[in-house]
């Protein structure tokens, strides 16, 4: 058994709360120990740039299903994608409860991305950081399997992790739960044999944090690859003038604070070893 870790004074990397214990713990103490620790990790804008390799093409397919297969125009289309995924967290659950559409059919049809392999991009320092992580790694996306596994093949970070739970295995009692659905985040747990208290999620999406946390997770907020971005869609400045992208922000510049259920903001996965 791997020993508890020392409880060292240091001063916690900037925007880190100090340790991943319960709210109101002294610094410096864990009450999960690292071992034991159960890390959930996004894939998309958490372990890659998926602004720059992946979202345009994705929309973009995603619009093109709609306007075939719901008879929308493509201005329509990309409207009701949009919609969809604000009132949802996900367009498939939209297109699933209000037009019968097939859920694998739309995840491989929208999800082929070509020239994927080319286009991706990580940090160089990931790959060490997650070998050193003491725990169970796990993936968890509302992406398709075959896509995760293509970017964690091609970026030499599949054998990283335990396993991959990946959209297709978010469905409980035969409805799709994708995050932040707490029904999934507790069906998760479950089927890791893991106490909720335990696991710990490292995310780009707030909204996903917020309902982990109010489970009693964990949360880690990256934000290396926001790029002044909320929710994956462009944000507006206080002087009315949107960040659509074009305009490179500073890394981890975001338009709000830390929230009170996000325990630390992370810029690189390497901080975790500091938790």
């Amino acid at each position: 058994m791997v020993p508890p870790a020392r409880r060292v004074r240091r001063t916690p990397p900037e925007g880190v709360r100090a340790g991943l214990g319960r709210p109101g713990a002294r610094p410096g103490a864990l009450s999960i120990r690292r071992s034991q620790r159960v890390w959930l990790f996004d894939l998309d804008n958490t372990l890659h740039d998926a602004s720059h390799a992946a979202f345009g093409p994705t929309n973009l397919a995603m619009t093109e299903y709609m306007v075939e297969h719901l008879s929308l125009t493509h201005q329509g289309a990309s409207e009701l994608r949009q919609h969809y995924w604000n009132h949802y967290g996900a367009t498939l659950l939209g297109l699933v409860r209000h037009h019968g559409v097939k859920a694998s059919h739309f995840l491989e049809q929208t999800h082929r991305l070509p020239g994927l392999e080319q286009r991706l991009r990580s940090s160089a320092h990931d790959r060490a950081a997650l070998v050193r992580l003491r725990g169970r790694k796990y993936i968890l996306t509302n992406a398709p399997r075959a896509y995760a596994l293509r970017v964690l093949n091609t970026l030499g970070l599949a054998a990283c992790f335990d396993g991959v739970l990946s959209i297709e295995d978010m469905t409980v009692f035969g409805h799709l739960r994708p995050k932040p659905d707490a029904r999934m985040f507790r069906h998760v747990a479950a089927r890791l044999k893991a106490r909720l208290s335990d696991c710990v999620l490292v995310e780009d999406t707030l909204e996903h944090q917020k309902a982990a946390h109010g489970l009693g997770m964990r949360t880690v907020w990256m934000q290396r690859y926001l790029e002044g971005r909320f929710r994956g869609a462009p944000w507006a400045a206080t002087n009315g003038i949107a960040n659509n992208g074009r305009n490179r922000r500073e890394v981890g510049v975001h338009p709000c604070r830390k929230p009170p259920y996000v325990y630390a903001k992370i810029k690189s996965i390497h901080t975790l070893l500091t938790l």
